[in-house]
């Protein structure tokens, strides 16, 4: 069976390590008290194209290097403040070692998330990954699921789940790729109609729910 992850914030904390670099960066720079709130506010969860949001950095606090300079340090230095937890990687080994087929698909830089797989400890717990910018297609569109079961040596014509934390890129696209979900609801309200299989709040419940299947 296969078993599909997203990356930011369903396997890692991407916000958590967004934050150590927002002080990070706010410190070095001598930005102010006011920046890092600013920096995690203006970044909307890492819903904004990072090229628009280093823009909108240089222009608030005067900087002198160009935005894709800064995006450039960022995605640098990124992937070593990302964490994986302990039980997410024995989570992942635990499906492995009952059969399962383990890959990660993800939009993005393909250094940024290819380094912060690596950093984290996930390229050892997995089968393959598939990273957007490395593909030239994005989720919620199909063919980067395709690509992900291809990386990992299997098919989405067997079947599988997609586990993720967004509602259109993960849910409606894994669904659209013919795979069951399970949605990451990272949000206190539970009233966001999301159409997955099922609904819980971390992705080590999800991974037990998967282990529980086989």
């Amino acid at each position: 069976m296969l078993a599909l992850f997203d990356l930011d914030n369903t396997l890692v904390d991407r916000l958590a390590a967004f934050r150590r670099w927002a002080a990070e960066f706010a410190a070095e720079r001598e930005l102010g008290a006011g920046a890092v709130p600013w920096l995690v506010t203006a970044d909307a969860d890492g819903s904004v194209p990072m090229d628009v949001f280093f823009a909108r950095v240089r222009e608030r606090f005067g900087l002198p290097e160009p935005a894709g300079k800064l995006w450039h340090a960022y995605r640098a230095r990124l992937p070593h403040l990302i964490t994986c937890r302990p039980e997410v990687l024995d989570g992942l080994e635990r499906l492995r070692a009952t059969g399962w087929t383990v890959g990660i698909v993800t939009n993005g830089a393909a250094d940024n998330q290819t380094g912060k797989i690596r950093h984290s400890g996930l390229a050892t717990r997995v089968d393959g990954w598939a990273i957007s910018e490395a593909e030239g297609v994005r989720k919620p569109d199909a063919r980067l699921f395709e690509i992900g079961a291809a990386r990992c040596g299997a098919s989405l014509g067997d079947g599988g789940w997609m586990v993720g934390d967004d509602a259109v890129n993960d849910i409606a696209g894994g669904r659209g790729a013919g795979l069951r979900t399970i949605w990451i609801d990272r949000h206190r309200d539970r009233n966001t109609p999301v159409a997955a299989d099922h609904v819980v709040r971390d992705v080590v419940v999800a991974l037990d729910l998967l282990a529980d299947l086989r």
